[in-house]
């Protein structure tokens, strides 16, 4: 599982002209799911996403979560993280999950970081999404699961 987290003072996604998600302050979450993610990486993603420290504090010093500064997250579903361009030019998305396997992946993300205490927006898994954001800082993270789960390197 890949989550690209972005610190953003406001961030929108619209979906067939209306908006579905907004936040204020707080972290806009674009999540791909891998064929081969398990409850290990939506524990592991979901843990890091919502302790991330990437807020300052009195000092300026990045040390405070989203939960921390009342901020809230707004999550994307967006399969071309996985994308893998190591051979041409054209991204191949094989190791992304199956749309009826990452939806349920999804849900449980977006259901896991509210139950941590993250209000959370969200977009519509699987339509076309126009997002728009002010990237604050700017601060942008991966997390990849693999890194931790499946023996990749930190």
């Amino acid at each position: 599982m890949i989550a690209l987290v972005q610190r953003v003072d406001r961030a929108k996604v619209e979906a067939d002209g209306a908006v579905c998600g907004a936040i204020e302050r707080g972290l806009l979450v674009l999540l791909g799911v891998k064929a081969d993610d398990g409850e290990e990486d939506i524990a592991y993603v979901t843990d890091k996403v919502c302790g991330l420290r990437i807020f300052p504090d009195e000092q300026g010093k990045q040390n405070l979560s989203v939960k921390d500064v009342g901020g809230k997250l707004l999550i994307v579903s967006q399969f071309t993280l996985c994308g893998d361009v190591r051979k041409g030019k054209r991204p191949s998305f094989d190791s992304a999950a199956r749309p009826e396997i990452a939806k349920g992946f999804y849900l449980e993300f977006i259901r896991r970081c509210r139950e941590k205490g993250c209000e959370a927006a969200t977009g519509i898994f699987g339509a076309h999404m126009l997002v728009e954001l002010t990237n604050n800082g700017p601060v942008t993270i991966i997390i990849d699961s693999a890194v931790k789960t499946k023996g990749g390197k930190s």
